[in-house]
């Protein structure tokens, strides 16, 4: 049995690669386009110009289906793994210190907007189930908090469509303006980080924030979102009881610890354990440059692919009151994050 896997691997390896092959050929050719217009332009970066590349490549023509298998591969699995490889630029000491420093924060805009999601939703007359989906992606990761949460809500197509669409467009919105909002504000690196790691809806979003902002932001930014990334597991365990309760049912599925472990997305526990190695064992420079290098590659062709993956036409048929509802709260979250900054003395 053990000789019939083995013999079934190798050709299911060869056809994935194939499949994927194409897709990551074309963002790893923008990401390093982007990555040469970053060396003339240091103040930009990579991360932003192979974003607008992928946005401008799709505005002109949407891949074909040949493309989108590599395309989503790079956009999710390659930039999680950026961020594992993100762990080498700290020590257990830095990960402890950010974290304690970033929960007040993380818990005042958390609430805020799970606070306001219901009240704002209702007011705009937004489906019980996109506005939950909306107002726990802006606030917790996103994404990756929409696709955690949908199937508790049982949520349809176009409910999950209308809410991926409203936090894509304000993750694209975000890699713009938060750079420009933090230079303003006179922020130093680590403030920034903060700022973003809290106020900005998804993974690769903050990533590509942080990276414009400058680079030293971006170690703090990656530690405070993935410590607003574990909020997902008590929200999930909350609305599932919430579920159950408004469904009558009298034995909803037990939340047991190994339901909870799964919730917790593989990329934070490889992040800690390159944060441990680089805390024990202490990379030598130059595998410690590459493996940065490697690690901001990885990201620009991650924004690539989130950028040739926008669907402008999804977009417009979400309609403006998920759009309403998704800058309303955008802007509690983000304005929740400075004043409880400003009160903890961060900025």
């Amino acid at each position: 049995m053990q000789i019939a896997l083995v013999k079934t691997l190798s050709p299911r390896l060869t056809t994935r690669g194939t499949e994927l092959l194409p897709g990551v050929l074309v963002v790893a050719l923008m990401a390093a386009v982007a990555t040469f217009v970053g060396q003339f332009m240091p103040a930009v970066g990579a991360v932003l110009p192979a974003l607008v590349i992928g946005l401008v490549a799709a505005s002109i023509r949407r891949p074909s289906i040949r493309f989108q298998p590599g395309i989503t591969y790079a956009s999710s699995f390659l930039l999680q793994c950026a961020v594992v490889l993100l762990g080498v630029r700290l020590s257990l000491g830095a990960v402890y210190d950010v974290g304690l420093k970033s929960l007040p924060v993380l818990l005042g805009t958390l609430t805020a907007c799970l606070i306001a999601a219901p009240i704002v939703g209702r007011l705009l007359r937004v489906d019980r189930v996109v506005r939950t989906l909306i107002g726990v992606g802006t606030g917790v990761c996103g994404l990756s908090a929409i696709a955690a949460i949908a199937p508790i809500l049982g949520a349809a197509g176009i409910e999950l469509a209308t809410a991926v669409s409203t936090i894509f467009l304000f993750n694209v919105a975000a890699v713009v303006l938060f750079p420009l909002v933090g230079h303003a504000l006179n922020m130093d690196p680590a403030t920034f980080g903060l700022f973003a790691g809290t106020a900005v809806n998804d993974t690769s979003s903050v990533v590509a924030a942080a990276s414009v902002f400058s680079t030293a932001a971006l170690s703090t930014a990656v530690v405070v979102k993935l410590v607003r990334t574990l909020a997902i597991i008590p929200i999930s365990i909350g609305l599932s009881l919430l579920e159950a309760r408004r469904e009558n049912k009298m034995n909803p599925r037990p939340m047991t610890m190994g339901r909870v472990v799964k919730m917790v997305p593989w990329f934070i526990a490889g992040f800690v354990l390159m944060v441990i190695l680089n805390s024990v064992a202490h990379f030598p420079v130059p595998l410690h440059d590459s493996i940065a290098w490697l690690s901001g590659f990885l990201i620009a062709m991650a924004l690539a692919g989130i950028g040739l993956s926008t669907d402008l036409q999804a977009m417009r048929r979400a309609g403006w009151r998920p759009i309403a509802l998704g800058a309303i709260l955008w802007v509690i979250v983000s304005a929740t994050a400075l004043i409880i900054m400003r009160a903890t003395g961060a900025i």
